[in-house]
Protein backbone atom coordinates (compact mmCIF):
# COMPACT_ATOMS: atom_id res chain seq x y z
CA UNK A 1 0.00 0.00 0.00
CA UNK A 2 1.94 3.54 -1.06
CA UNK A 3 -1.07 5.85 -0.35
CA UNK A 4 -0.50 8.70 1.31
CA UNK A 5 -1.91 9.27 4.46
CA UNK A 6 -2.74 13.18 6.02
CA UNK A 7 -4.00 14.46 8.67
CA UNK A 8 -4.47 18.04 10.15
CA UNK A 9 -3.70 19.13 13.28
CA UNK A 10 -7.13 20.00 15.45
CA UNK A 11 -5.36 21.67 18.17
CA UNK A 12 -2.24 22.38 20.10
CA UNK A 13 -1.02 21.07 23.67
CA UNK A 14 0.18 23.97 25.93
CA UNK A 15 2.52 22.56 28.55
CA UNK A 16 5.04 23.89 31.13
CA UNK A 17 7.79 21.56 28.96
CA UNK A 18 9.32 23.55 26.36
CA UNK A 19 11.80 20.72 25.48
CA UNK A 20 11.50 17.09 25.21
CA UNK A 21 14.51 16.61 28.16
CA UNK A 22 12.91 16.47 31.40
CA UNK A 23 10.04 15.62 30.43
CA UNK A 24 7.72 12.81 32.12
CA UNK A 25 8.39 10.07 29.99
CA UNK A 26 4.52 8.65 30.82
CA UNK A 27 0.76 10.51 32.42
CA UNK A 28 1.81 8.29 35.37
CA UNK A 29 4.91 10.30 35.88
CA UNK A 30 3.31 13.23 35.59
CA UNK A 31 0.57 13.29 38.29
CA UNK A 32 -0.42 16.84 39.05
CA UNK A 33 1.08 18.56 36.30
CA UNK A 34 -1.35 20.45 34.77
CA UNK A 35 -1.83 21.79 31.17
CA UNK A 36 -4.12 23.11 28.26
CA UNK A 37 -5.53 21.69 25.00
CA UNK A 38 -6.69 24.15 23.08
CA UNK A 39 -9.12 23.10 20.35
CA UNK A 40 -8.51 25.27 17.16
CA UNK A 41 -12.54 26.96 17.17
CA UNK A 42 -14.30 25.09 13.91
CA UNK A 43 -13.50 21.94 16.06
CA UNK A 44 -15.13 23.02 19.43
CA UNK A 45 -18.44 21.84 18.77
CA UNK A 46 -17.22 18.32 18.91
CA UNK A 47 -16.25 19.05 22.72
CA UNK A 48 -20.16 18.22 23.38
CA UNK A 49 -20.42 16.25 26.40
CA UNK A 50 -17.23 15.66 27.02
CA UNK A 51 -17.09 16.93 30.36
CA UNK A 52 -19.01 14.39 31.80
CA UNK A 53 -15.77 12.20 30.94
CA UNK A 54 -12.92 12.21 34.09
CA UNK A 55 -10.21 11.09 31.57
CA UNK A 56 -9.34 12.00 27.41
CA UNK A 57 -7.10 10.25 25.29
CA UNK A 58 -4.78 12.92 23.74
CA UNK A 59 -3.59 11.62 20.25
CA UNK A 60 -0.74 13.79 18.74
CA UNK A 61 2.43 14.35 16.60
CA UNK A 62 5.77 14.27 18.14
CA UNK A 63 6.87 17.00 16.13
CA UNK A 64 10.66 17.45 18.02
CA UNK A 65 11.14 13.66 17.48
CA UNK A 66 14.22 12.53 15.28
CA UNK A 67 14.28 9.76 13.03
CA UNK A 68 12.05 6.83 13.12
CA UNK A 69 14.49 4.03 14.48
CA UNK A 70 13.04 0.34 14.64
CA UNK A 71 15.01 -0.56 17.56
CA UNK A 72 15.68 1.49 20.19
CA UNK A 73 16.35 1.62 23.92
CA UNK A 74 13.53 2.98 25.69
CA UNK A 75 13.76 4.99 28.94
CA UNK A 76 13.11 1.95 31.70
CA UNK A 77 15.50 -0.34 29.90
CA UNK A 78 19.08 -0.77 29.47
CA UNK A 79 19.47 -3.11 26.40
CA UNK A 80 16.99 -2.37 22.81
CA UNK A 81 13.75 -3.61 22.04
CA UNK A 82 11.82 -3.40 18.69
CA UNK A 83 9.98 0.16 18.59
CA UNK A 84 6.46 -1.47 18.40
CA UNK A 85 7.34 -2.51 21.77
CA UNK A 86 7.73 0.71 23.64
CA UNK A 87 6.03 3.83 24.06
CA UNK A 88 9.56 5.83 22.69
CA UNK A 89 8.83 8.56 20.18
CA UNK A 90 11.08 7.71 17.12
CA UNK A 91 8.64 5.69 15.46
CA UNK A 92 7.81 5.24 11.58
CA UNK A 93 4.66 7.33 12.47
CA UNK A 94 5.93 9.80 15.18
CA UNK A 95 2.00 9.67 16.78
CA UNK A 96 1.75 9.75 20.67
CA UNK A 97 -1.35 8.93 22.91
CA UNK A 98 -1.62 10.11 26.65
CA UNK A 99 -4.60 9.42 28.98
CA UNK A 100 -4.73 12.58 30.80
CA UNK A 101 -7.42 13.78 33.60
CA UNK A 102 -9.89 16.21 32.30
CA UNK A 103 -10.23 19.32 34.89
CA UNK A 104 -12.38 21.19 32.89
CA UNK A 105 -13.42 23.23 29.66
CA UNK A 106 -14.26 26.46 28.99
CA UNK A 107 -15.11 27.22 25.42
CA UNK A 108 -12.37 25.50 23.06
CA UNK A 109 -9.79 24.89 25.90
CA UNK A 110 -10.26 21.77 28.08
CA UNK A 111 -8.01 21.80 31.40
CA UNK A 112 -5.80 18.61 31.65
CA UNK A 113 -4.04 17.22 34.39
CA UNK A 114 -1.14 14.13 34.28
CA UNK A 115 0.35 15.87 31.00
CA UNK A 116 3.83 14.43 29.70
CA UNK A 117 3.56 16.15 26.82
CA UNK A 118 5.71 19.15 25.23
CA UNK A 119 4.45 22.39 24.93
CA UNK A 120 3.29 23.57 21.18
CA UNK A 121 2.67 19.68 20.14
CA UNK A 122 0.20 20.06 17.53
CA UNK A 123 -2.88 17.75 18.61
CA UNK A 124 -4.72 15.32 16.40
CA UNK A 125 -7.46 14.08 17.85
CA UNK A 126 -9.06 13.50 21.47
CA UNK A 127 -11.13 10.02 22.50
CA UNK A 128 -12.78 9.56 26.17
CA UNK A 129 -10.85 7.14 28.24
CA UNK A 130 -13.77 4.33 28.89
CA UNK A 131 -12.00 1.80 31.64
CA UNK A 132 -13.87 -0.71 30.42
CA UNK A 133 -12.90 -0.13 27.00
CA UNK A 134 -8.99 0.38 27.38
CA UNK A 135 -8.26 -1.59 30.25
CA UNK A 136 -8.18 -5.16 29.71
CA UNK A 137 -8.43 -7.65 32.37
CA UNK A 138 -5.81 -10.08 32.69
CA UNK A 139 -3.45 -7.42 30.05
CA UNK A 140 0.03 -8.14 30.55
CA UNK A 141 3.07 -5.65 29.83
CA UNK A 142 6.32 -7.24 28.54
CA UNK A 143 9.78 -6.79 29.07
CA UNK A 144 8.36 -3.94 30.89
CA UNK A 145 7.19 -6.52 33.69
CA UNK A 146 9.68 -5.38 37.04
CA UNK A 147 10.53 -2.30 35.47
CA UNK A 148 7.76 0.37 35.87
CA UNK A 149 8.70 0.96 39.44
CA UNK A 150 11.03 3.40 38.28
CA UNK A 151 8.12 5.38 36.27
CA UNK A 152 7.37 8.36 38.99
CA UNK A 153 10.67 9.80 38.49
CA UNK A 154 11.74 8.94 35.37
CA UNK A 155 12.18 11.68 32.98
CA UNK A 156 13.31 12.18 28.65
CA UNK A 157 17.00 12.41 28.81
CA UNK A 158 16.52 13.75 24.73
CA UNK A 159 17.63 10.44 23.41
CA UNK A 160 14.98 10.50 21.02
CA UNK A 161 15.50 14.77 19.19
CA UNK A 162 17.96 15.58 16.94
Amino acid sequence: MSEQIVYEPIGVIRTPFREAKGTPIQPAAARGIEGRVEVFPKYAPGLADLEGFSHVILIYHFHRCGPAKLSVRPFLDQREHGVFATRAPARPNPIGLSVVRLLGIAGNVLQVADVDIVDGTPLLDIKPFVPQFDAPPGARIGWLRGKVDGLPTARADGRFTP
